[in-house]
C-alpha cells in the first residue's frame, strides 16, 4: 500500500494544484519511484489511498499496467470527504489487502530501498504485527520516534543499547490486525499504534543507512532536485 491522501500542507503552494506524491524527482513523480520498485521486488498489486485532489492520481497512473503492476484505488476523498490519516486509511483499505503487506509513504525518496520478497516472507511467517526500517534523526526530527532493543524489537519509551532513538523512515511491513479493529471512515493515526505495539513486544524493527529523503517543503524538494549524489545512475 502506498500512501498518497495526505494534503501536503507544508509543501504549498507546490502541492495547491498537484498532489504531493506526483511531485517530480529526477524527471518522474515521487509515487512512480515506488511502483517501480515495487515492479521490480515481483509485487503485482498496489493500493494507494487518495483524497487530496485525487482524481489526478488515477489520471496520472492509470491501471499500473506501464509497471506491470495493478493499481487499486482507495479514495477516501470521494467516499468520506477527505483524508483519514495513516491507520483510518488502511483500516478503509483492508478489503483490498492481503494479510501482509508493504507500507510506503507517497512522499519519501528512498530510490536504494528493495521491497524484498525474502522479507515479506520471514515476516509472514514470524507473526508479529508490523516491521519498520528506521532512519538516523535528521536535522528536523531530532528527537526520532523509536530505539532498537538487542533483540531486534522496537522500543516504545527510550533508546536502545545504542544510546539512540531512530526516525520512522515511513516504510514498514505490516500484518492487517494492526487495524482491523478500527472503525472505517474515521480520522486515526498510525503513530499511536506503533507505540502501543511495540510496548506489547509486537513490532521489530531494522536501521536503513541507505539514501532516504522525506520530502516535505518545497526547500527540501529543490535541494533533492539539486543534489548530483541522488540523481539515478
Amino acid at each position: 500500500m502506498i500512501l498518497a491522501a495526505g494534503r501536503g500542507e507544508r509543501m504549498r503552494p507546490l502541492t495547491d494544484s498537484c498532489p504531493k506524491p506526483l511531485l517530480p524527482v529526477h524527471g518522474k513523480p515521487l509515487i512512480v519511484w515506488h511502483l517501480e520498485a515495487l515492479a521490480r521486488a515481483g509485487v503485482r498489486r498496489v493500493v494507494v489511498n487518495t483524497a487530496w485532489l485525487e482524481e489526478q492520481l488515477p489520471q496520472a497512473l492509470g491501471d499500473g499496467s506501464r509497471w506491470g503492476l495493478e493499481i487499486v484505488y482507495s479514495m477516501e476523498g470521494r467516499d468520506h470527504g477527505g483524508a483519514l490519516e495513516t491507520a483510518g486509511g488502511i483500516a478503509k483499505a483492508l478489503p483490498l489487502l492481503d494479510d501482509c503487506f508493504w507500507l510506503v509513504s507517497g512522499d519519501i525518496h528512498a530510490p536504494e530501498f528493495a521491497f524484498d520478497p525474502a522479507a515479506l516472507g520471514r515476516f509472514r511467517a514470524g507473526g508479529l504485527q508490523a516491521h519498520l526500517w528506521l532512519v538516523p534523526n535528521p536535522s528536523f526530527h531530532a528527537r526520532g520516534d523509536f530505539g532498537i532493543g538487542a533483540d531486534g524489537l522496537g522500543l516504545a519509551d527510550g533508546a536502545g543499547p545504542d544510546g539512540q532513538r531512530w526516525t520512522y523512515a515511513n516504510l514498514a511491513l505490516v500484518r492487517a490486525s494492526l487495524c482491523a479493529g478500527l472503525p472505517v471512515g474515521e480520522r486515526v493515526p498510525l503513530g499511536p499504534l506503533l507505540y502501543d505495539g511495540m510496548r506489547r513486544r509486537q513490532i521489530s524493527v531494522e536501521p536503513w543507512r541507505g539514501e532516504w529523503h522525506n520530502i516535505g517543503t518545497p526547500g527540501q524538494l529543490r535541494a533533492l532536485a539539486a543534489d548530483p549524489g541522488s540523481r539515478p545512475s
